[in-house]
């Protein structure tokens, strides 16, 4: 099932007007940069702090989750060097492809903002995230499956991520 969704991708979905944009988002995701740099953005300001702070921790679980942990165990070969059909549109990796790390820090830090943050922006970094997860598949440099992983991932990360939040804040209630 994976193959042939990336085959249906290349052949129906692909062509010169999405290509460069797609290529774009992906390449928005590249070494978890725009999450870190949003990170510091929000707690650099007072109002948004915390969220910054859960963001960096929710992205730090998922970065060992993801490379140190799940890569290196599972080992998963990319799409393009298997199937020989598959066009590359982007540099080849060299790492292994499960889980997806750009789509895992995309929604760590997404859903954190969606948890925390006013809706409107957390919507739209959440379709951000979105975009970036599906752009992985478009250039044909992960599995449908690395891609949910990464999602449930990320997703997992933030909930983890929120969790302690309110733990922390209800022992800080408690001590005061």
């Amino acid at each position: 099932m994976d193959t042939q969704i990336l085959i249906w991708i290349q052949e129906y979905l692909r062509n010169d007007i999405l290509n460069p944009i797609m290529i774009f988002i992906t390449y928005l995701g590249e070494y978890g940069a725009l999450w870190m740099v949003l990170c510091l953005f929000f707690i650099c300001i007072k109002k948004t702090r915390r969220a910054g702070i859960v963001c960096a921790f929710s992205l730090l679980v998922e970065a060992v989750i993801t490379n140190l942990i799940l890569k290196p165990l599972v080992a998963r070969t990319r799409p393009y060097e298997v199937i020989d059909e598959l066009v590359l549109l982007v540099k080849k990796a060299n790492d292994y492809s499960f889980p997806s790390g750009h789509a895992g820090a995309a929604f760590a830090v997404a859903m954190v903002c969606f948890f925390m943050l006013p809706r409107r922006f957390g919507v739209g970094v959440l379709i951000l995230a979105a975009l970036i997860a599906f752009s992985r598949l478009y250039v044909a440099i992960h599995y449908p499956t690395d891609v949910l992983a990464g999602v449930l991932i990320g997703t997992g990360s933030a909930v983890f991520g929120c969790f302690i939040n309110k733990i922390l804040k209800n022992h800080k209630k408690k001590n005061a």
